[in-house]
């Protein structure tokens, strides 16, 4: 990921405003649901409940969901009620997950990436797995080069922080160098963040993909169908010449 520290003509960083940033989730996100990446590790992880916690398939798929719309991640109800190694998850799980020849490069992506405008804002990713699968995923697609950074759930840290909990809102802030919410900006397929971020002062925009049913009351004030939208949401951050024309 790219640094972007400039420093001055006596070698000293440059006092500029801080810039807004905008935090993009990456699963489901930066590729579409579609290459079914949710599927596969739901699989592993129900497989990973009925090993571990020696409980028969459906008790896993309902305790599976119940973690995930209780949590926010399925691992932090093992950890909380279970007690299990959240780093020896990760390595039959997130790290299992086949994605070579599933996440490929999208040129919509890049050529989305390379018209927003870094001077006027900071890119950064934000997500709910663990560092491994994050700087795995991002390699695949090939857009390494346009983030400044990543804010993860560090399974290596108990208790575990992931969104929607506040605290990790609070410390992707801290990490990416903006303090003030009203500079935070987001994008998220899951309601669930995009509530919470919504409820904390980010301007937040929820991906609803095409074929998935748009919820009844929208997560935020925002609410799309593909990334290429977000030039048009926020004409602010494109190059000039690079407004949404779908």
């Amino acid at each position: 990921m790219a640094d972007e520290q400039q420093s001055g003509p006596n070698g000293m960083q440059d006092q500029q405003p801080p810039k807004p940033v905008f935090f993009f989730d990456i699963d489901n996100c930066l590729y579409p649901k579609s290459a079914k990446v949710h599927d596969l590790m739901a699989q592993l992880i129900d497989e990973y409940f009925v090993k571990h916690l020696s409980i028969p398939w459906n008790e896993a798929v309902r305790l599976h969901k119940e973690y995930y719309q209780s949590y926010g991640l399925a691992i932090e109800g093992l950890v909380r009620h279970h007690q299990i190694d959240p780093l020896e998850y990760n390595a039959v799980v997130d790290d299992a997950l086949p994605l070579e020849g599933i996440i490929t490069p999208r040129p919509e992506l890049k050529k989305l990436l390379e018209d927003i405008d870094r001077s006027k804002v900071k890119l950064w990713l934000f997500t709910n797995a663990y560092v491994n699968h994050a700087k795995r995923v991002i390699k695949l697609l090939e857009v390494e080069e346009y983030f400044d950074g990543v804010t993860y759930c560090d399974y290596g840290k108990i208790p575990l922080t992931c969104k929607p909990q506040p605290e990790m809102y609070a410390k992707a802030m801290k990490e990416a160098g903006v303090d003030r919410h009203e500079d935070c900006y987001f994008v998220d397929d899951s309601y669930l963040n995009c509530k919470k971020a919504q409820e904390l002062g980010w301007t937040t925009v929820h991906l609803v993909e095409d074929g998935v049913t748009p919820p009844k009351i929208p997560a935020s004030k925002y609410q799309i169908r593909h990334l290429e939208q977000l030039r048009s949401v926020f004409p602010q951050f494109f190059k000039k010449g690079a407004e949404y024309s779908g």
